[in-house]
């Protein structure tokens, strides 16, 4: 039994006009992300970098040209002062080098250095083997391929009725970290 079948019966009896079935979804989805959360906070822990850096670390090397700091702001949804608290805490590390010399701090291009994308490769090999470990052990090939479909249907549903949630894997309280 999960946490939210333990659960379930005394929410429901506080809003029983709510759909129990759409209410143990939601908090389903949402304590999966939390847990998934808690992942990543280990996996970067146990590399010296906080969540929110490897967020701005996978944008960097993700870009398929130099990233400006501008669109790290723009991804992540950062401040220009959160983006320049991240870019100087990431350099101090060596996991991030300026890809050029020329103008304004804003728009410089950063990239990884040799040491940032090790940092980070090492880290994703690691997130995505913990994460696939959990989720085949539990759910089979069709049952995860059927599952995804019905997830890409409501997220569809969701993102034409509230816009996009953003493309990272950041949640709002972890931005301005």
């Amino acid at each position: 039994m999960d946490s939210v079948s333990r659960d379930i019966a005394t929410w429901m009896a506080q809003m029983p006009s709510a759909d129990q079935e759409v209410e143990e979804f939601r908090q389903r989805v949402g304590r999966m992300a939390r847990l998934f959360d808690g992942l990543l906070d280990r996996v970067a822990l146990v590399r010296n970098i906080s969540r929110a850096d490897w967020s701005a670390l996978s944008v960097v090397i993700r870009s398929v040209t130099p990233c400006t700091p501008t669109e790290l702001g723009r991804i992540l949804e950062l401040t220009s002062g959160t983006v320049s608290t991240r870019i100087k805490r990431l350099t101090a590390a060596g996991l991030i080098e300026a890809a050029s010399d020329s103008g304004d701090a804003r728009s410089r291009p950063i990239k990884a250095t040799a040491i940032g994308y090790e940092v980070w490769a090492d880290a994703t090999a690691v997130r995505t083997h913990e994460e696939a470990k959990v989720i085949r052990s539990s759910l089979a090939d069709t049952h995860l391929s059927a599952v995804n479909k019905q997830l890409a249907q409501i997220l569809a549903a969701l993102e034409r009725e509230f816009g996009s949630a953003g493309s990272h894997d950041i949640s709002p309280r972890d931005r301005d970290l």
